[in-house]
């Protein structure tokens, strides 16, 4: 047995709290690497390290990104009188994965839950008012606000509550809708299946 000061434990250790990684699941992963050190570990380390240096929370989305602001706010062709709504980085990359949006998003760092102490000041909620309240005057203020959250009770609820708060600036509030299963995520969903929803996207409230 490994003792806990030795490396490879520590490596077993830090992999096992990765979500979908249990303990033995962790212990496969780590002696599939061992096993091909040069091929899989190192280039695996390496990365590790140059993503950990260059990556950067995009101030305006919250994407992550090498640049600050990200690709996506960067892009001048992007429609920005479109804001999409979405729980996490992961379900940006699903919008962008299907081709279907040509807008800015806003990412607010996961869902109310009064059980792990998330409000929504934990929330990026007042950094989605801040936005739509500075694109008044542009050339292109925000228009619509598309709450693309999971349909799940913790994202249907956060959804409520964001549509609450944006009620008084006057934008137009969409939500997805057909396609989306209760319960379902967007990062699990397919290509036809996340398209159907956006184009049956919905008034919100």
């Amino acid at each position: 047995m490994l003792g806990t000061d030795n490396p490879l434990q520590r490596l077993i250790a830090l992999l096992a709290k990765l979500p979908g990684l249990g303990p033995r699941s962790a212990r496969r992963v780590a002696l599939s690497l061992m096993k091909k050190p040069e091929t899989l570990l190192k280039p695996l380390a390496e990365a590790m390290l140059e993503t950990a240096r260059t990556m950067r929370l995009c101030e305006a989305c919250g994407n992550l990104d090498t640049q600050n602001p990200c690709a996506v706010c960067s892009d001048t062709r992007r429609d920005r009188s479109m804001v999409c709504v979405v729980e996490d980085v992961s379900d940006l990359w699903a919008m962008e994965r299907s081709g279907i949006y040509k807008g800015l998003y806003h990412i607010l760092g996961g869902t109310l839950s009064a059980l792990d102490g998330v409000g929504p000041d934990q929330l990026r909620i007042g950094g989605l008012l801040q936005r739509v309240a500075a694109s008044r005057g542009t050339a292109q203020p925000v228009r619509e606000v598309i709450l693309a959250l999971n349909a799940t009770l913790e994202g249907q609820t956060t959804a409520h509550v964001v549509a609450e708060q944006l009620e008084s600036t006057g934008v137009s509030l969409t939500r997805l809708a057909h396609g989306l299963p209760i319960g379902g995520e967007l990062d699990y969903l397919d290509d036809g299946t996340l398209i159907a929803a956006f184009h049956a996207r919905a008034k919100a409230g």
